[in-house]
């Protein structure tokens, strides 16, 4: 069952970031306070790298008990590790170098010099899920607290591209990627299934080039044609938006004093 996206604008992309990031501290905490741990799926791109980097500096940072954290990641490009152009390779620099996390508790995506090729690699990044999901979840993914996304100016979230095969998954919790519309070609994705596993989806557009996307997404389009619009989860669904971003959208659909 979906739940209907709340939206947030803000005045730009820096204040986005600030205020996603002081967000997600939240979450975290209070999840860990609950549970005694959080799991947060990581995306990349300008907007995820830019609120990795503005929780780095967050003045509450160290209010999350980094130890306790299992990080994912909603997708990656499958390059050689350390590569300058992987999610991983870009989380580590704009914050998880910086932090005292548990390395058993972080879950990169295989890299393509290691021991797969793409689908294999999926086929394990799926396997090493369902070993973390418990008997609480329901499904063969842990249901984590905060899953983020980036929306691309075609719509595509993670690396599901609009009518690939990969949006059309219903299977599967993680597919290999393979004649991406946009370097690398190759990747590895989880699945709107997967995706949906969250208790909240969190979808980060900023800019006038992701506006005609946003519209879209949020116009009741249906997901193959506009992956964004599957994206969402058990709990909340929340799209956090620059005004640029926002631009095309109905004022209706969100406050005018959103931030």
């Amino acid at each position: 069952m979906s739940t209907a996206p709340q939206l947030v604008v803000h005045r730009d992309k820096e204040l986005m970031a600030r205020a996603a990031a002081a967000r997600l501290i939240t979450k975290i905490v209070d999840a860990q306070a609950a549970r005694g741990s959080a799991s947060v799926v990581l995306t990349g791109g300008r907007n995820g790298n830019g609120l990795l980097a503005a929780l780095s500096s967050a003045p509450a940072r160290d209010a999350v008990d980094w130890s306790r954290l299992d990080l994912w990641w909603g997708d990656e490009r499958f390059l050689p590790d350390g590569d300058p152009e992987r999610n991983y390779t870009q989380a580590r620099e704009a914050l998880l170098d910086s932090v005292p996390l548990d390395p058993a508790r972080v879950h990169p995506m295989p890299a393509s010099d290691g021991l797969y090729e793409a689908d294999a690699a999926a086929e394990a990044y799926a396997t090493e899920l369902a070993a973390a999901a418990g008997p609480e979840d329901h499904g063969p993914v842990p249901t984590f607290d905060v899953l983020m996304l980036g929306v691309g100016p075609d719509t595509h979230v993670a690396s599901l591209f609009p009518e690939s095969p990969a949006v059309r998954e219903t299977e599967r919790t993680v597919v290999g990627v393979h004649g991406a519309p946009k370097p690398p070609p190759t990747r590895v994705s989880l699945t709107l299934p997967a995706i949906r596993s969250a208790r909240e989806v969190w979808l980060l557009a900023a800019g006038e080039d992701k506006a005609k996307a946003a519209a879209i997404a949020l116009s009741g389009a249906g997901e193959v044609q506009a992956p964004a619009a599957g994206a969402y989860g058990r709990a909340r669904t929340l799209w956090l938006l620059d005004a640029a971003a926002a631009s095309q959208l109905p004022r209706g659909l969100y406050p005018p004093a959103s931030a």
